[in-house]
């Protein structure tokens, strides 16, 4: 048989929705396009249960657009830290303050206004406008993506340009007139409880007798990964300062990068074979920037032991960064040094302070590189 489309296709997917679909996500059955808006920005590469008390808690911080855009930039870099690829954090604030100048604090219901706001793209606009306001518009997101190359067998990689205009064809004429929610709800839904990346469930799929990838025996195979390429490894010596309350020496990210708008310590780039020399350059000027002079016997004696330090590795989607971390603590307060939970700081932070302390106790074994995971 071959596979279903347009308002067949769309039939289908409603009444399987309304029967076995999620139903007690909670920005689900709102109509408000804020709770929509902020939890599709919260669902970009982050997974449902990861989101959840995210949400919750941005909610109860800021319950209406109009307050999330009057709140200070930190404070909003804060309630995110720890939800990754903080640019969508960065521009849900953006976002929530042109909603207020622009549209008086109420989300537009077109799909051009949406996509003109920033961090909204097509499929992010469609699925505000649609689960919020009822609109005729069609989403292709990761989930969506692998279901029509899954059911209609389109082979390559999803986001190359080609391959991308026909999933958004295909997404376009199956989009339904009436209950366009409901069937984007439901788009999405099949991708995260039916038709996972792996082990999926095609025996609860309500279109699978017509899915070309099942009668090929091809469903593990599509959609077509991303072809590889070689990440690029980055080196850095670290300075974790710290001060007898605890707290550590942080500093704002001011430039364009993965952190910006957050707090770490500071570091600098370094070679993968960094020499003593090298590492002692970049210590001394910290000592100088940072006022160190009365510690720089202990500082010496952490440098000489650096090079023999394994690498920490922290993995990120599109890097891998390694740090040699020199563990630094100082009498009374210091300043410049905040407790962690008080600033916006990246994962990274945490795990760099963690391991360097099992380190210092002597409990993991020297070896090439310790995975922060």
């Amino acid at each position: 048989m071959n596979p279903l489309t347009g308002e067949t296709f769309a039939q289908v997917l409603v009444n399987w929705q309304k029967q076995h679909g999620r139903q007690t996500l909670p920005w689900q059955h709102t109509g408000d396009a804020y709770k929509v808006w902020l939890s599709e920005v919260m669902l970009q590469q982050t997974q449902v249960r990861t989101v959840l008390a995210y949400y919750a808690r941005f909610l109860q911080a800021y319950p209406t657009v109009s307050d999330l855009a009057a709140a200070p930039e930190q404070d909003v870099m804060q309630l995110w830290a720890g939800l990754g690829y903080y640019t969508r954090a960065r521009n849900l604030h953006a976002c929530a303050k042109q909603v207020v100048a622009r549209f008086g604090g109420q989300f537009p219901r077109t799909v051009a206004e949406l996509e003109s706001l920033p961090g909204i793209g097509q499929s992010t606009a469609g699925a505000i406008a649609s689960l919020a306001y009822g609109v005729q518009a069609p989403i292709l997101d990761g989930n969506v993506k692998r279901v029509f190359c899954r059911y209609y067998g389109i082979e390559g990689y999803p986001e190359q340009t080609a391959i991308k205009k026909s999933l958004w064809d295909i997404a376009e004429a199956n989009v339904p007139k009436e209950q366009p929610g409901v069937y984007n709800q439901a788009l999405m839904d099949l991708g995260a409880t039916c038709c996972m990346p792996r082990n999926p469930a095609c025996s609860a799929c309500p279109v699978m007798h017509t899915c070309v990838a099942l009668r090929k025996g091809t469903v593990g195979l599509w959609p077509t990964p991303k072809p590889k390429k070689a990440r690029p490894e980055l080196h850095f010596i670290s300075l974790l300062l710290e001060d007898a309350r605890g707290a550590l020496l942080l500093e704002p990210q001011t430039e364009k990068g993965v952190w910006q708008g957050l707090w770490a310590m500071p570091f600098k780039a370094c070679s993968s074979q960094a020499d003593l020399a090298d590492l002692s350059r970049i210590a001394t000027a910290w000592i100088e920037q940072f006022g160190l002079q009365a510690l720089s016997t202990e500082i010496e004696q952490q440098l000489a032991g650096l090079p023999d330090q394994p690498w920490l590795v922290h993995e990120l989607t599109h890097r891998k960064m390694h740090f040699k971390v020199l563990l630094v603590k100082v009498p009374g307060v210091w300043p410049g040094c905040h407790a962690v939970g008080d600033k916006p700081v990246p994962k990274i932070v945490h795990k760099l302070l963690d391991q360097v302390r099992v380190l210092a106790q002597g409990s993991v074994p020297q070896q090439n590189t310790l995975d922060l995971g």
